[in-house]
């Protein structure tokens, strides 16, 4: 009878052993339930010309691009929040010329959204955007004036909306009928010139300053925004994004443009080509140039801004 009992209750004894360990080797292996999605890459472009006794001629130059972007994104059923931090910064130096800022750039994007339905694609949406850059910039070859720096000028958006938003097809779409648009020029000297749409400074006819410039521009206006990503090709990825804001108090219909179309081609794990295009319009932003040349800028009227980019760099995700 005891060897019976002794039996039955070792045989309970490692059954009860085994499923702990079962339960346990579940829990570890098990990978936590999260709603987060987390997005960290470095990206470093680079371009480099030299000449030795090139009868061609050219002069020998290198420049590079420093690329961060860091993505946190939140998803569950009804609702959405995406945040995401780019910071860009690039120089270039020419022989016998001055090293030059190429690229220069700190921009912060959050939007949050809400659906009623989790099988519907639009959304009840805010948008934040912050923009501003890290050094000064200068009309080139004249570096004796800045004709910016950081926050002078800085952009913020903040608005309510709607966003049509599909996985499938990764596009994006973001209608608001009300966002406030805010340029902020903190450098005293910019704002009393009136650069980037704040009110200049008012001086008497002795040329004595009566009343600075201001340093803070509001706007309230529409504001359209569209994002496409899409691999055009095998290890080609294409992102196409416009902007499109336009002022009611101001002109409204004169509508400032911020056009993005940039190709990634990955090459390998960690490295990358890039091509890609900006185009800038904002009636705010006057074209100056030097046009009696005496080293002074002239504020001339609103131009189509372009810049083009082609290198190849390092990637790497963390």
């Amino acid at each position: 009878m005891r060897l019976k009992l002794f039996l039955i209750f070792t045989i309970v004894f490692i059954l009860n052993t085994k499923a702990a360990i079962l339960i346990d080797t579940l829990d570890i292996n098990q990978v936590p339930l999260t709603h987060w999605k987390e997005t960290n890459n470095f990206r470093l472009i680079f371009t480099q010309n030299s000449f030795v006794n090139w009868s061609a001629g050219g002069n020998n130059s290198i420049s590079g691009i420093a690329k961060i972007n860091i993505k946190r994104d939140y998803k569950n059923n009804h609702t959405v929040w995406q945040s995401e931090l780019k910071a860009y910064y690039g120089l270039n130096k020419e022989a016998s010329r001055e090293l030059r800022k190429t690229e220069d750039l700190i921009e912060l994007n959050s939007t949050f959204g809400y659906r009623n339905n989790i099988n519907s694609k639009w959304y009840y949406s805010a948008k934040f955007n912050f923009k501003t850059q890290f050094t000064n910039g200068y009309k080139y070859p004249n570096t004796d004036k800045p004709i910016s720096k950081f926050f002078s000028p800085a952009y913020n958006f903040l608005g309510v909306g709607s966003e049509y938003f599909s996985k499938q097809n990764a596009l994006k779409i973001y209608l608001s009928p009300l966002t406030n648009k805010m340029t902020f020029v903190y450098n005293k000297l910019l704002a009393n010139e009136g650069s980037f749409g704040v009110e200049p400074a008012v001086y008497d006819d002795a040329g004595n300053l009566v009343t600075e410039g201001e340093n803070l521009k509001v706007e309230v206006g529409t504001y359209i925004a569209g994002e496409w990503n899409t691999e055009v090709m095998e290890n080609i990825i294409m992102n196409n994004k416009l902007i499109l804001y336009s002022d009611y108090l101001n002109k409204y219909g004169n509508v400032d443009v911020n056009w993005e179309l940039n190709f990634d081609l990955t090459i390998n794990k960690h490295v990358t080509a890039n091509v890609g295009s900006h185009i800038l319009y904002d009636d705010d932003v006057k074209h100056k140039e030097d046009i009696n040349n005496d080293g002074k800028l002239v504020a001339l009227g609103p131009k189509t801004q372009l810049k083009q980019l082609l290198g190849v760099g390092l990637f790497y995700s963390f």
